[in-house]
């Protein structure tokens, strides 16, 4: 009896940790960004700094989660186009979508948490292997290489990806696949996300989805881990350039923070199969758009 008690002790104290870390760390930036930048954070600042255009970086925000956190990938790409299409420079969009998606995401892994689409095996895997991929990629996009040189060359992986995918969906019975190399896989799709701007989700979500994986658990497992690679990557960024653009940040966090646990609670309701074909043609779609910017 005493035993059992340790063990359901211990399993209630992990449980926490999965919620506690992220509150922690998202309470942990949000004094640090406040106390770093109080002069934006105060009456005057906030009312001199918005204005009609916060509602669309609000809207702007609200979308990109609803696609993240329903299909598993897209909230960098669905932003960054979106901001870029709106005149938002360069700069200020690459800053407002990596300091927002640090929240968003915590956002977006409590709720999954909450609605219970989370393998935490699986997290466990795909973390650490994550988290050391997004920063060499940051670290490499702010002092060595060109982002725009490899971004061709994961939009036809994207591509490739993509028809495998659809082409599962409309198969009658998809056999699931043992998918081996998790670690690789999580380094490959952390470094792609900090150097291409986006691809934790097309690659990490397109592979296991195309190996047969369960779409409800997979997509709130590579969203959990996708708060780590997003925090990593963000104070990397941070690091080196600063931050800019906060009527742009704020309007997305809010966004996302804001429809983050609708996107968790649709994931329960929406078919397996209609998914993946959304996923597929999502990931064509935001792939033919950065061919064409490139090109």
């Amino acid at each position: 009896m005493e035993k059992e008690l340790k063990i359901n002790s211990a399993d209630s104290f992990k449980e926490k940790l999965w919620i506690g870390i992220p509150v922690v760390l998202l309470v942990g930036l949000l004094s640090v960004l406040i106390y770093n930048h109080h002069a934006e954070f105060t009456w005057d600042g906030f009312v001199n700094g918005f204005n009609a255009e916060f509602l669309v970086f609000l809207a702007i925000g609200v979308f990109a989660q609803l696609v993240d956190g329903t299909l598993g990938m897209g909230y960098g790409a669905t932003s960054t186009s979106f901001l870029l299409a709106y005149g938002v420079p360069p700069v200020v969009s690459s800053t407002a979508v990596h300091v927002s998606e640090m929240f968003t995401t915590g956002a977006s892994a409590l709720s999954h948490h909450r609605f219970g689409n989370i393998n935490k095996k699986l997290v466990k895997h795909l973390l650490i292997p994550g988290v050391l991929g997004s920063i060499t990629g940051a670290y490499l996009l702010s002092d060595v290489i060109d982002g725009d040189v490899i971004k061709p060359f994961i939009a036809v992986y994207m591509m490739i990806l993509a028809i495998v995918i659809i082409r599962k969906a409309l198969k009658k019975s998809i056999v699931k696949k043992k998918t081996k190399k998790l670690g690789a896989l999580a380094v490959f799709g952390g470094f792609m996300d900090s150097v291409g701007g986006g691809g934790w989700g097309p690659i990490v979500t397109s592979t296991l989805l195309g190996r047969g994986r369960n779409p409800r658990y997979t997509i709130g497992s590579v969203n959990a881990a996708e708060f780590a690679i997003s925090f990593a990557s963000g104070i990397t960024f941070m690091l080196f350039g600063g931050i800019h653009g906060w009527q742009v940040i704020i309007g997305l966090i809010l966004g996302g923070v804001v429809s983050a646990p609708l996107a968790a609670y649709l994931v329960n309701k929406i078919k397996r199969k209609p998914m993946m074909v959304a996923v597929g043609i999502l990931i064509i779609i935001l792939s033919l758009k950065t061919l064409s910017k490139l090109l």
